[in-house]
């Protein structure tokens, strides 16, 4: 078990997949969350409590426990309903997130209560919110619509492309312990994950972008596999790469890890939403270097395969 220090950023279903194949190959794995989730059961909870949201954090501390199968399956068990639905009521929850609720409740403080659920699913690593503050987030578009709330953005409920992604404050204080993780780093990573909704939530956060410029680790970004059709449309790495150097100033990621593998068919049903990204031909007219190699889930190729994601890292690391 190699003993690098490395730090993921992002937090959703791409952050917990990849960490699910690093922890068999890593023991010291920082996670920073993104916290401006207010869509589904996470957004419900973050209004009718007002506290942090606690779905992704909770994603992440199922995929990383080493407690029986049994014990992460309930974490991530989701009470029948609708997700959406009434703020009070109980249908959509994931049972996760209720327990992180009552825990807070418990101990009288969110940050405490991340740790000991920590704890108690014995988690391999260190989970941390990527701000303590409340945070959302909000989107120009192409056509000049201001489009509020995460969970609009991510159900594409906009007009046009989005052009500039903001945070509401600006200017959010991240964790000292998430400063202090990707400082001390070796290996800093981006993704995978919805990147306006996601990924750059996290690195907008100024101490943190602060953090990862200083830090002396080297720095991977892995693309998604598939395009959010109404998120980041017809996106080549090249788009990518300019998203990151506008929203953050310059690129700050030495590596771009992308999958080469588009023979799957995506199924139907996410056909509509969903379509490869292109690796062909990727060009980003700078010096950042692109790693191409077969990371599909080929059972459910728009994600990436945890084990094959976790190998590819590895020769890179």
């Amino acid at each position: 078990m190699d003993n690098k220090k490395i730090v993921c950023l992002g937090g959703g279903i791409g952050t917990a997949n990849l960490i699910k194949g690093l922890k068999k190959h890593y023991k010291n794995i920082t996670v920073v969350v993104a916290m401006t989730d207010d869509g589904g059961s996470a957004g419900r909870l973050r209004r009718f409590y007002r506290i942090p949201p606690p779905g992704d954090l909770v994603s992440c501390i199922a995929s990383m426990s080493n407690e029986d199968k049994i014990m992460k399956d309930l974490l991530t068990f989701r009470f029948p309903g609708d997700r959406y639905g009434a703020d009070g009521d109980l249908p959509g929850h994931k049972f996760g997130n209720l327990m992180l609720v009552a825990l807070t409740a418990v101990m009288g403080d969110f940050g405490k209560a991340v740790s000991e659920m920590q704890r108690i699913f014995k988690v391999t690593g260190r989970i941390f919110p990527s701000s303590s503050e409340s945070v959302s987030i909000w989107a120009l578009t192409s056509t000049g619509q201001k489009v509020e709330r995460e969970e609009n953005i991510d159900l594409g409920r906009f007009t046009g492309k989005i052009e500039k992604l903001y945070l509401r404050p600006e200017n959010p204080s991240a964790p000292k312990e998430v400063v202090d993780a990707i400082l001390d780093a070796d290996v800093v990573i981006g993704g995978p994950g919805d990147l306006y909704t996601t990924v750059l939530p996290v690195l907008l956060v100024p101490d943190i972008i602060k953090a990862i410029n200083k830090s002396k680790a080297k720095k991977i970004f892995i693309v998604n596999v598939a395009n959010k059709s109404f998120e980041t449309p017809s996106y080549e790495i090249k788009d990518f790469v300019a998203a990151i150097v506008k929203h953050c100033k310059s690129n700050v990621f030495d590596y771009f890890l992308v999958n080469s593998n588009t023979k799957p068919k995506i199924p139907q049903k996410f056909s509509r939403q969903y379509d490869y990204v292109k690796s062909d031909n990727a060009k980003t007219g700078s010096d950042i270097k692109i790693v191409k190699q077969d990371l599909v889930d080929e059972k459910f190729p728009i994600y990436h395969d945890s084990d094959k994601l976790a190998k590819a890292l590895t020769e890179i690391i």
